[in-house]
């Protein structure tokens, strides 16, 4: 399972994807789900990919082929995203057909994809693409965009992310995102990758890769849970448990 999100906000883009592509009892395999093309001053394209790893391994290859052979179309060539999100579905619903035509067992091949970036004067954005190689974007109403294991992590974008949100603060919120994700499903595991994007700077942004021990992913979730913890504790109380004085507080987990 994998989990990747993509977020748009007025100052440019938040993009984080997990590692993990194997959590069997025995044999855990992590593969990096981030792959960038940039030509600074020109374009910053970023694919964040789901799904068969041959798959998006063959999509991803033929990407890098077709831009170093100077093929008719590639993500050099388009001249907008939503071009590049056109290419890009076509070649992974064809590398999809390849894989089915070789295979004698019913394997599913299916692979979908987060594109985000920016070409040129065009304003930044992302989509999503899916196995058939159709695709949606984002909205202003929706923001964000997460292929894979997306439920876990999915209540604090729909509560936090907005337009005016800073960069630093949805790059913290995606984090957010993804340490809830792997909290409740061990298929999805560091390293996490955070890129984020500044509008205009057609530069890869910054680029962290974390480990699950690196002291600033741990201090993220650490001090989510102790936030969520406080928060508990300030609802108010039920009817019955009397009036509130002023700096009570209803402990979630009162004292024995």
């Amino acid at each position: 399972m994998t989990y990747c999100l993509a977020i748009h906000v007025d100052r440019g883009l938040v993009l984080c994807s997990d590692s993990r592509t194997n959590a069997g009892t025995d044999n855990v395999s992590t593969y990096s789900k981030m792959h960038s093309f940039l030509w600074p001053g020109n374009r910053m394209l970023c694919l964040l990919s789901a799904g068969n790893l041959a798959t998006t391994q063959g999509v991803v290859k033929r990407l890098r082929n077709d831009v170093g052979q100077g093929a008719g179309t590639s993500l050099l060539s388009v001249q907008s995203m939503l071009e590049a999100a056109d290419y890009i579905g076509m070649v992974n619903a064809e590398i999809q057909r390849n894989q089915a035509e070789r295979d004698i067992s019913s394997t599913s091949f299916e692979a979908s994809f987060i594109l985000g970036g920016q070409i040129g004067a065009e304003v930044p954005a992302t989509f999503m693409i899916y196995p058939q190689g159709n695709y949606i974007h984002e909205s202003a109403e929706h923001p964000f965009l997460q292929i894979g294991e997306i439920k876990y992590g999915k209540p604090i974008l729909d509560r936090v992310i907005r337009p005016d949100l800073s960069l630093e603060a949805a790059g913290r919120c995606a984090l957010v995102s993804m340490n809830s994700t792997m909290r409740s499903n061990v298929s999805v595991g560091a390293p996490v990758e955070l890129l984020i994007y500044r509008t205009g700077s057609l530069q890869e942004g910054r680029r962290l890769c974390l480990s699950e021990d690196d002291p600033f992913f741990r201090s993220i979730g650490e001090r989510w849970s102790e936030g969520l913890l406080q928060a508990l504790n300030n609802l108010p109380p039920f009817p019955w448990e009397g009036p509130v004085d002023e700096g009570q507080v209803y402990p979630f987990y009162p004292s024995p």
